[in-house]
Formats: structure tokens, sequence, C-alpha cells
């Protein structure tokens, strides 16, 4: 799942894939604004077959955070 998850993160943020680690997140990476973090949520519901609540939406402001709302889902 993390591998999904990065990818969506790549293609949403249009980063290279290896660039992404535990501390990925709106401080270090450049266009991630509310759009486009919007953009990423509906993207991981979209591929994951999930749907993320409001807070998790909120507490969704890295990659280690996304993984481990989804691990708890």
């Amino acid at each position: 799942m993390e591998d999904r998850v990065k990818k969506v993160m790549s293609d949403v943020f249009n980063i290279d894939i290896k660039s992404i680690n535990d501390g990925s997140s709106p401080d270090n990476i450049e266009n991630w604004d509310s759009l486009k973090h919007m953009n990423l949520i509906i993207a991981l519901e979209e591929e994951l077959e999930i749907e993320f609540s409001d807070e998790e939406i909120g507490d969704s402001m890295n990659y280690a955070l996304i993984v481990n709302i989804l691990n708890s889902k």
C-alpha cells in the first residue's frame, strides 16, 4: 500500500516518487497547497477505494500520517 500512496503523491504533486519519504509534507513539497491536498485525498480515495473522514483529511498532512491513517482502516 505504501508504494501506491507514493505513486498517487508523485502523480498529484508532479514529483519524483523517490523523493517521497516519511517527512514529505507541505513544508517540503512546494506545490502542496490546500487545493492539491484535496486532489491528493480524492486520488487516494479512488485508488484505494476508501473514504477519509473530515478529521482524517485534516490530519493527513504528511506521508507518514497518511500511511498511519490508511493502516488503521
